[in-house]
Parts: structure tokens; sequence; C-alpha cells
């Protein structure tokens, strides 16, 4: 084969590999509740908050 099919070839399995990583991250993010998600929020304001006063 030549060069530029092999590159193709690998840029094809990039994007294919990109699509799943991003797919897996959606799936991780739906799966929070909103009061899941409330409570992190609110733990991170509180870590900055005390953070800032150190």
């Amino acid at each position: 084969m030549r060069w530029w099919k092999w590159l193709g070839l690998a840029g094809v399995a990039g994007v294919a590999a990109t699509g799943v990583v991003i797919a897996r991250a959606e799936r991780r993010r739906r799966a929070y509740t909103p009061e899941e998600i409330r409570s992190r929020l609110r733990e991170r304001v509180e870590a900055q908050a005390d953070g800032r006063r150190s």
C-alpha cells in the first residue's frame, strides 16, 4: 500500500477512537441526577471559598 492509504486509515481510526471517547464521557455525564450535580457544584464553591480564606 502507498503511504497516503496508511495515512487515510490512521485518520479514520483516529476519528472512530475520538467518537468512542466522546460517547463514553457523554454517557457518564448524563448518569448524574440533578441533585448530584447541585451537591457537586456546592462542594466546589465551598472548596474555593475555603481556599481563599487561607
